[in-house]
């Protein structure tokens, strides 16, 4: 099998957890995957089979008010590739790994190598990032000289290709689910540690950036309480907490409010709620909503990019139009009033789910290296 190198950014972020899982996943098919990048991915595990971590070590030098990350990014790429022969990079996150990649697999060819470069583009990465103009000439660049171009969703493609001008073609390969890892599990034990048994869950699992519209999802809540006897658990941190924090103060639901910040096992987490909720203004794809549905939990959602793609209106879910966070409170009190409604949509949230599983996402993936593979080999 092939020798793979994976870039990727090693946070909670949905790109370095695809990457990580990605990664593991190849390893399983016996693929040999070295993971490239500053900290150990969250999702990579102290051991497993045929997977290896490198990590860029950073320089201190007066000279630098900030470390030279990607200098030293390209170096480890090329010391990598040389020293295990690897047949393909993966980067994940365009930005600054499309270009880094380019100029490694430049200082690679003065050596009689030639390295592959696929990359993934995540979200906002070409939505959000790279679209200021202090980025977007070097992220249309990294784009257009990689050999092959993923995106996770359609509708990230379609933002991509309005934003750049792109010459390669771009495929669009879904995030996936590993239902090994994600599923409905009976965690009454775990409720119970916040919620009496006549109480309901609704859950929020984000980074609190503004694009994620938390504030919306506090003041969807606040109506959605005042009809039925629930709680709002809050997965995550980020720059929107305070603001989160004072509007539920404002509207009176500061004590239903339950932050449990970062966490690890979330699908523990998830099987307890009883909807999930989502109301970001910009989102390429939804892994959380992925990740709730394979656990059993509907979606109330925005209609932002790529979630119209995972949620199935009025099968796994409800869509709302973003900013519209009574509409979302209004789909949200059906479900939780009509206990059998709420466990239909359960079971055709999990069967929605499997259209993802990452089963059938996998050889998507390595059919798409062994393509670029390919035509590299045709090419010489």
């Amino acid at each position: 099998m092939m020798r793979i190198g994976i870039v990727c950014y090693p946070t909670y972020g949905g790109s370095g957890v695809v990457a990580t899982e990605l990664g593991i996943a190849l390893a399983d098919k016996g693929c040999e995957v070295h993971f490239i990048s500053y900290k150990r991915p969250v999702r990579l595990g102290p051991y497993h089979p045929r997977t290896f971590y490198h990590e860029v070590s950073s320089f201190e030098y007066p000279l630098f008010d900030f470390k030279p990350y990607d200098s030293a990014l390209t170096s480890k790429i090329v010391d990598v590739a040389l020293h295990y022969k690897l047949e393909i990079l993966h980067v994940h996150y365009a930005i600054p790994h499309a270009t880094i990649a380019f100029l490694a697999r430049e200082i690679l060819k003065t050596k009689g190598i030639y390295l592959p470069i696929v990359t993934t583009l995540h979200g906002t990465d070409i939505t959000l990032v790279g679209t200021e103009s202090s980025f977007h000439p070097t992220v249309e660049f990294g784009i257009n000289q990689s050999d092959g171009v993923t995106a996770v969703s359609q509708s990230l493609k379609s933002d991509t290709l309005e934003s750049f001008h792109i010459i390669n073609p771009i495929e669009v390969i879904p995030n996936f689910i590993d239902f090994n890892r994600f599923y409905m599990k009976d965690c009454k034990n775990l409720r119970r540690q916040f919620v009496s048994d006549d109480q309901k869950i609704l859950m929020h699992i984000s980074n609190f950036r503004k694009v994620k519209r938390v504030v919306d999802i506090v003041r969807m809540f606040a109506i959605v309480s005042a009809s039925i006897d629930s709680k709002l658990v809050l997965v995550g941190d980020g720059p929107e907490r305070t603001a989160v924090t004072e509007l539920g103060r404002e509207l009176g639901v500061e004590n239903r409010l339950v932050f449990l910040g970062k966490q690890e096992a979330i699908e523990d987490l998830l099987s307890m709620a009883d909807v999930f909720v989502v109301a970001s203004e910009k989102e390429s794809f939804g892994l959380a909503a992925l990740e709730a549905m394979a656990c059993g939990v509907p979606v109330v959602s925005s209609d932002a990019g790529g979630l119209q793609e995972v949620i199935r209106d009025g099968y796994s879910g409800f869509i709302c139009p973003t900013g519209d966070f009574e509409m979302m409170a209004e789909r949200s009190i059906e479900l939780l009033r009509d206990q059998q409604k709420l466990s239909l949509f359960r079971k055709q949230a999990i069967a929605q789910a499997h259209e993802f599983d990452l089963l059938k996402i996998l050889p998507k993936y390595i059919q798409h290296y062994e393509k670029v593979i390919g035509a590299r080999s045709t090419s010489v």
